[in-house]
């Protein structure tokens, strides 16, 4: 363990795992009906959770057992409300928890050291790389995209009380601590509805407004202070991205409607940040000449966010020519007083514009077919015969397109919706900037086809080619997309009207990539295996047609969703992918575990910075994947895909992680706003299932297969095989390869097959559970052989405590959890009778709040 790996260590067992102990201790006064019974009950609960999966007990026997033990309840109904209070008071240790990890997020992290700013300032000056990195700097930036895809469950309520207390803790205020703490216990965590998108949307706004508009600035500010001459007005080197209101793939809530109230509130939430730093700025700069400016825009200010009708009457330019003629005075008029406040303004207008994120809009690809179709045959601006014509065909009829279509004359609310999108588009424009609205994302992209029907979209709703300020952005996701989506570009890249196209867009394309979709398609390996490829090839096509490729990630929280150490796999491309952005989604608990502070966003953001610039500056040309090495993932990651492919098509496969995992009581957690899987179908196919609630399945079962299952199998076959190492040295030399098994062992570390292992010998489920245990164990053997370890996770020592003390919080309410879906069974199956069966059901629902609460350190 290195020096600062080992004085993080030191500090966490300090500043978090101490006083865990120390403040779960005031959990014995919250307001909870009989507390103090409950707090002492739960401790003897989780020792007998730990002490019955020793002896091999399952869940049932050992909450059988507690309550024989411990308790004098008799009455089911009243057994049933206790482990609720159970569960309640879990909720509010897990709370406790990450609030003395964002408030020790300073301690124990090295904020000046690898991976930072401050570090890649004593590269730059050390190797002399002034003018490259300003080179580097004239278009590269990072584009983190919030999206609202339902990984946590915490209500907006709970996320400042989270922020509240972690602040009470940095100050050492017993007193507020306390409050907050009896706070939490009078504040509900289940929601009864559903939140609309505009409801995610003002939840993500909060981040916005109170992390990444502060830490982008400080940023900013840091870079032009060292390095005055290499961040470029027109490249603010960070952006921001956001999917609620904006994103409709598979969720009927989303609307016109919403995108532009959406869009509007963006616009408005920013304007108030603006407006706020300008009083702030008024306190200070009173001198002559600024006092006058600061206040009228102060006033213009105040117009646009309160009086009706003032929405485009300010615009970025003339913040920026305000403030900019304020710095003038400042400096050659008094003496630079106070300039650096002045200066962050300025970055923040030069990074969020008016816009505050760009709102993306997203729709699954089988949509618009059916909407040009519909067009076809309502209204003519397509040939009538369009449904029968070739894909060449249709393709030429959509490249000439153009005209207005009328929604109105459309029932189908899909098809209305998709041809109002144009012009929703047009207005966030006028209102936000270009930059307000900008890209049309087409998920389950498989054909050029399906791109260029989003750019006849937009060409029969009003839209000149010449002035289509759109980025059409293909998703693709699955293993077989992913290996045709070369050739897909090629096709789109020879096409002249799209070239042209392009050529107007600065010669651009964004392309996303999904790690969800792969994982759920072809195991762990091959998904990581088949974006790294598609990335490779889509960099050759698109240079070799003078195209400048964007990749844009669509990432989850944890390793199966191509979460984990994100940065590590950015700074290991080497020079054969494009690396002139680094843009990714942020999602869920990823949100609050990387960037829940301003602290621990700066770092999250600096990290990627870092390692996008590196990559180009400082990566030895030699970098990457040579051919053997290539040639060796590719055998793994084939190998790792058949071992998947046979228990994803065994016939169980479905059936038991719909009975044994809480996969069938996700959608009633209402945590968001879109269904847990598409189509209408009542009968549950995988390729329906979306990606979240099938890794979240996985992950609250403890056995998480998404996030390493066939990495055993691969191993050991190349192990067979002789090649072994081989391996090895790729491992130890690889940082791609590297991070790709690191993120493998946390899914690991955070599985618990005990839960469980009472299915080894079920009739039914028994031999799939010993496919995935064997797998498990399997896996482990070889990476402890890989690394010469014998623990998970022993480079990172800091999110290795962090997820043992989490398991082990959150491992009476898994307990619950699968007890509460045996005593279902047994109710469905006609073993026991009893009218308990709808508060079961609410109970499983419960606890997944705490366990994915829990695992928020998955990235």
């Amino acid at each position: 363990m290195d020096h600062q790996s080992s004085r993080g260590l030191q500090q966490f067992k300090e500043h978090v795992g101490l006083k865990f102990q120390l403040y779960n201790s005031l959990f014995t006064s919250l307001p909870f009906h009989r507390i103090e019974k409950t707090g002492i009950l739960l401790s003897l609960l989780l020792n007998n959770c730990e002490e019955g999966y020793k002896k091999k007990r399952s869940p049932s026997q050992i909450i059988d057992d507690f309550f024989q033990r411990y308790t004098a309840a008799g009455d089911e109904r009243e057994k049933i409300d206790m482990l609720f209070r159970f569960v309640q008071y879990v909720e509010r240790q897990v709370v406790l928890f990450d609030a003395l990890e964002d408030a020790a997020y300073r301690e124990v992290h090295d904020i000046n050291g690898t991976g930072t700013l401050k570090h890649l300032e004593s590269e730059v000056l050390q190797r002399g790389a002034e003018k490259e990195l300003e080179e580097k700097l004239k278009d590269f930036s990072i584009r983190l995209v919030l999206t609202a895809h339902p990984t946590q469950f915490y209500p907006g309520s709970v996320l400042g009380i989270i922020t509240d207390l972690a602040r009470a803790v940095m100050e050492n205020n017993s007193h507020q601590i306390n409050s907050y703490l009896q706070q939490l216990g009078k504040t509900p965590f289940f929601k009864k509805q559903k939140p609309t998108p505009y409801d995610e949307a003002v939840s993500l706004v909060w981040y916005l407004e109170n992390i990444f508009y502060n830490a982008a600035g400080r940023i900013i500010s840091f870079l032009k202070e060292q390095f005055p001459h290499v961040v470029q007005d027109n490249n603010p080197v960070i952006t921001m991205g956001f999917w609620p209101g904006g994103d409709r793939d598979g969720n009927p809530n989303v609307n016109a409607e919403t995108t532009l109230k959406v869009a509007d509130l963006l616009r408005t939430s920013l304007i108030k940040a603006y407006y706020l730093d300008v009083r702030r700025l008024k306190r200070r700069l009173t001198f002559k000449g600024i006092d006058t400016l600061l206040a009228d825009l102060e006033t213009k200010l105040y117009n646009n966010l309160f009086i009706p009708g003032h929405k485009t009457d300010v615009t970025r330019q003339e913040i920026l020519d305000t403030l900019l003629k304020c710095r003038e005075i400042l400096i050659y008029q008094h003496n630079s007083l106070f300039l650096q406040f002045l200066n962050n303004l300025i970055n923040k207008v030069h990074v969020f514009g008016l816009h505050f994120a760009s709102l993306d809009i997203r729709q699954e690809s089988t949509v618009h077919n059916r909407v040009m179709e519909a067009v076809a045959e309502k209204e003519g601006l397509l040939p009538k015969n369009y449904a029968g014509l070739s894909a060449e065909e249709k393709m030429e009829a959509l490249l000439n397109a153009s005209g207005k279509t009328n929604p109105e004359l459309y029932e189908d609310a899909l098809i209305k919706d998709a041809l109002m999108i144009p012009d929703a588009v047009r207005n966030v424009q006028l209102a936000n900037g270009e930059m307000g609205c900008h890209r049309y994302i087409i998920s389950q992209c498989n054909s050029a086809l399906n791109v260029l029907e989003v750019y006849g979209l937009f060409l029969l709703n009003g839209w000149k080619k010449e002035e289509l300020k759109v980025d059409v952005v293909p998703l693709f996701e699955t293993i077989d997309d992913l290996q045709a989506a070369d050739s897909i570009m090629k096709t789109l890249y020879e096409n002249p009207e799209y070239r042209a196209h392009l050529k107007r867009r600065n010669d651009c394309q964004t392309i996303m990539v999904g790690f969800s979709d792969g994982t759920k398609d072809g195991g762990y390996l091959m998904a990581n295996w088949s974006i790294y490829k598609a990335k490779e090839e889509l960099t050759r096509i698109s240079r070799e047609y003078g195209i400048d490729v964007i990749f844009f990630d669509g990432r989850g929280g944890p390793p199966a969703r191509g979460g984990g150490k994100t940065h590590k796999f950015y700074a290991s491309m080497g020079k054969n992918i494009s690396n002139k952005e680094i843009q990714l989604t942020i999602q869920g608990q990823t949100v609050s575990s990387n960037f829940g502070t301003i602290d621990s966003a700066r770092f999250n953001i600096e990290q990627l910075l870092n390692a996008g610039i590196t990559n180009d500056l400082f990566a030895p040309k030699e970098k990457g994947l040579d051919a053997e090495a290539e040639k060796l993932i590719t055998e793994l990651a084939e190998e790792g895909m058949k071992s998947y492919f046979s228990l994803k098509e065994h016939p169980l496969f479905l059936p038991y992680l719909q009975h044994i995992s809480p996969l069938k009581f996700y959608s009633e957690t209402n945590i968001g706003s879109r269904p847990a899987k598409r189509g209408s179908s009542a009968r549950l196919q995988l390729k329906d299932l979306r990606a979240i609630p099938f890794v979240g399945a996985w992950s609250q079962l403890k056995q998480n297969v998404p996030g390493y299952y066939g990495v055993g199998t691969a191993l050991q076959a190349l192990d067979q095989r002789g090649k072994f190492a081989e391996v090895k040295k790729l491992y130890q030399s690889s940082t791609f390869f590297k991070a790709l098994l690191d993120n493998c062992e946390m899914a690991m570390k955070k599985s618990f097959f005990p839960l469980t292992a009472h299915l080894s010998d079920h009739p039914k489920y028994g031999e799939i559970w010993n496919m995935i245990f064997k797998e498990y164990e399997l896996t482990i053997r070889y990476i402890f052989k890989l690394s010469d370890r014998n623990e998970l996770m022993a480079d990172y020592p800091v999110d290795q405590m962090s997820i043992q003390m989490r398991e082990r919080i959150i491992l009476p309410v898994t307990t619950i959890q699968q007890y509460a879906m045996a005593r279902i069974q047994e109710m469905e199956e006609g073993r026991v009778k009893s009218d308990l069966k709808e508060a079961l059901e609410r109970l499983v629902t419960r606890c997944s709040f705490g366990i994915i609460n829990a695992g928020r350190n998955s990235a």
